[in-house]
């Protein structure tokens, strides 16, 4: 029996651990921290996922929130005209419902049912002598987390990383209160131009349903305003006043939120980078990275745990498909620029948006609101970015696209 260790027990990491388990390979996970400690923790992510990703859950048979977890099944999208009102606002159903769970949630349960199914969980904050070590005893190491010298291992790709800083100062938050939508429950993103986005969408997390509110900041401006906010309550009340101040129809919805708990309130920034896949540790062996570890993106397309999805399942493929030949470094590579073939293009798209919008962009954001049909496909990318890349990314092909309806008008 082949056996493979798999560093960092998250969405990727477990998706894949128990998908392998199902193939017959003896596999272990290290966590750095106990389904517990998990639990009681800190908010780390806000994890909304669209139909494909949630679509291998269930193949897996993990989907174990699909009648607790609100249902997401709108998208609506809204541009502020810059005097307190709404300059192009429009929404449009998902072909497939998104749901967020808590990570705090899914990742304890998954660490259960990965045990329950004959995997070994090793509790360990994992060091480069430790991958050396499980190097020996494993066929193949995929690092699907890791901080200081692991992180170290998978140098920065300059030429897939386009940015070397921050492109937005990161706040999220956690609520109970919200007042719901009138129409159906949606992901809701709202555009400041200049400014920042902020994204509010109904999720599950461990005291019950709740709304996630995150607050995208151009780094500098007004919405780059909590450094130093070490208090929960201190989060929510800066997180209310950018609201009010920018946004007033979500403020209206914000009268009396509350935290889910005082853990549920994140705040940071980071520089989207692409990492070579393969880490090369002190004694020549190699070891395989995977999903953030590698492709790491900014949250505001909240493609995260749908790359991690999406990588889980790619790399799945690749090992079953490598049978009994050696994990060896061409393997390593293959595996990665395969899964690349497709986060590419997420990667792409992202970092467009996180720059300055495009006019044509504008243009096909507002056609939207008067168009059913390219709103439904506008909402519909979001779980398969690749679409966008033949109407939306560039302006020729977006000015053709919209031609097509000006023809048959």
């Amino acid at each position: 029996m082949r056996s493979i260790t798999i560093v960092g027990a998250g969405q990727a990491g477990l998706q894949l651990g128990i998908g392998l388990l199902d193939a017959g390979y003896e596999v272990k996970i290290v966590s750095n921290r106990t389904p517990e400690e998990i639990y009681n923790g800190r908010v780390s992510s806000s994890q909304c996922m669209f139909g494909t990703a949630l679509a291998r859950e269930h193949a897996l048979g993990i989907d174990f929130w699909a009648q607790r977890c609100p249902a997401v099944r709108e998208m609506s999208f809204t541009v502020t005209d810059g005097n307190g009102g709404k300059g192009i606002s429009w929404s449009s159903l998902l072909d497939l419902p998104a749901q967020s769970v808590d990570q705090r949630l899914k990742i304890p349960r998954w660490i259960a049912e990965f045990v329950r199914r004959g995997g070994t969980l090793e509790i360990r904050d994992a060091t480069i002598d430790d991958l050396e070590d499980y190097r020996r005893d494993a066929d193949l190491v995929l690092v699907a987390a890791g901080k200081g010298s692991i992180a170290n291992l998978f140098e920065r790709d300059s030429e897939r990383s386009i940015f070397v800083n921050p492109q937005r100062a990161l706040a999220l938050t956690y609520v109970t209160g919200m007042t719901p939508r009138t129409s159906s429950s949606a992901i809701s993103f709202n555009l400041v131009p200049g400014v920042g986005e902020l994204i509010v969408f109904p999720a599950l997390t461990t005291t019950g349903p709740c709304e996630i509110m995150l607050l995208e900041g151009l780094p500098g401006g007004p919405m780059d305003c909590f450094r130093g906010v070490t208090d929960p309550q201190q989060h929510l009340e800066v997180t209310k006043r950018v609201v009010a101040e920018y946004l007033p129809w979500e403020a209206e919805r914000c009268g009396d939120v509350q935290l889910t708990d005082e853990l549920g309130v994140l705040a940071g920034r980071f520089a989207p980078t692409v990492r070579r896949p393969v880490g090369k540790l002190p004694s020549g062996a190699s070891v395989l990275g995977m999903a953030d570890v590698v492709v790491l993106n900014d949250p505001l397309t909240g493609q995260g745990s749908n790359n991690a999805s999406k990588c889980a399942a790619s790399y799945l493929s690749s090992i079953l498909e490598h049978a009994d030949r050696a994990f060896d470094e061409r393997f390593m590579i293959e595996t990665f620029e395969r899964y690349w073939d497709y986060t590419r293009y997420v990667v792409n798209w992202t970092n467009t948006l996180l720059g300055p919008t495009p006019w044509h962009v504008l243009q096909l954001v507002r056609a939207a609101g008067s168009n059913p049909r390219i709103a439904r496909r506008f909402a519909n990318g979001f779980d398969d970015p690749r679409d966008f890349f033949l109407w939306f990314m560039e302006s020729t092909s977006a000015q053709t696209y919209l031609n097509e309806f000006s023809t048959v008008a």
